[in-house]
């Protein structure tokens, strides 16, 4: 028996049901989703710290690290104005943080990027429903301009 693998029915389970939502998803949902997914990537690597397991750490620093890089990378500067300035900013200091973490195995540091994600996702899960509509389509290559 395995513990590290998930190939169980569970597992599987779950990954059919991300993917069904992805492909359904709203484009609002779609930029909450990959901040789940960097929040979760950040916890579980500051658990691989706390557990010595720098193999763990690493590869879920660099999942979590890709994650943002794709958040930044959709962000639309020119239409964004200084919101997306900011959030550009803001992503790449999360992404100096987890370096810092994964360099130092440094559990404050990812304390600090999932501190400062769950004030974004905060302010994106805020979002009023007329903003949400209103940006349709375009939010995801808008991020920043909402």
């Amino acid at each position: 028996m395995s513990y590290g693998k998930k190939n169980t029915g569970a597992a599987k389970y779950g990954k059919i049901a991300a993917e069904s939502e992805v492909a359904y998803a709203s484009p609002h949902r779609l930029v909450q989703m990959l901040m789940e997914g960097a929040l979760e990537k950040a916890a579980t690597a500051k658990g691989c710290i706390d557990r010595n397991d720098l193999e763990g750490k690493s590869q879920q620093i660099t999942w979590a690290m890709s994650i943002i890089n794709g958040l930044r990378s959709s962000l639309d500067m020119e239409t964004g104005g200084s919101i997306a300035v900011n959030l550009d900013d803001l992503y790449a200091y999360m992404l100096r943080r987890m370096i810092d973490a994964s360099a130092h195995n440094d559990a404050q540091a990812l304390t600090e990027v999932i501190d400062l994600m769950l004030e974004i996702k905060g302010a994106w899960d805020a979002m009023p429903d007329e903003v949400r509509k209103a940006s349709g389509d375009n939010l995801v290559a808008n991020e920043g301009a909402v």
